[in-house]
């Protein structure tokens, strides 16, 4: 079983321009370094105006993992994620996510879209479905683990709305 969330925001900015930060290398090696935690880094990156494919990998310290899942783990965490993005017509971008808890049998995997409500507002959504195979509290460590990844979207936008300001 999985458990589902959904995250959502809004912002000032265009699709277009919202997306065009959102896969710039420069861009991501920056929210890495800061918001990235350990061993933070950019893996592999191809982007242009209609689509892009990037990895990168985070790192999170036992220390700030909630207690039920920091009782199930062994030490630090090591995150892949994988996020496939397609313009499918001006104003909008949909994409995927596929995302490696290296080391534990957790996962996750997502469906993204970024599109323009009106000329100068656009909001992104990500669906996310995460999965825990461990018997009898899989079900407990995908709640906890499903917050933890919406507060995790919502750091990010933040960083990028403020990158997007100020840049």
């Amino acid at each position: 079983m999985s458990r589902q969330s959904e995250y959502r925001s809004t912002s000032q900015f265009t699709a277009d321009q919202v997306y065009a930060v959102m896969v710039d290398p420069d861009y991501l090696r920056t929210r890495l370094a800061t918001i990235g935690g350990k061993d933070a880094a950019l893996l592999d990156h191809t982007a242009d105006a209609d689509g892009a494919r990037f990895r990168v990998r985070q790192g999170l310290e036992s220390k700030d993992l909630p207690p039920v899942v920091r009782n199930f783990l062994n030490g630090d965490i090591v995150i892949e994620r994988t996020e496939t993005w397609t313009r499918k017509e001006p104003g909008r971008f949909d994409g995927e996510a596929q995302v490696l808890i290296k080391g534990t049998p957790a996962s996750a995997a997502g469906g993204m879209r970024l599109r323009d409500l009106d000329p100068m507002l656009s909001e992104l959504v990500v669906r996310t479905d995460v999965t825990v195979k461990v018997p009898i509290i899989g079900g407990k460590i995908e709640s906890v683990v499903a917050e933890q990844v919406k507060e995790l979207l919502r750091i990010e936008t933040e960083f990028t709305l403020d990158w997007l300001a100020t840049h």
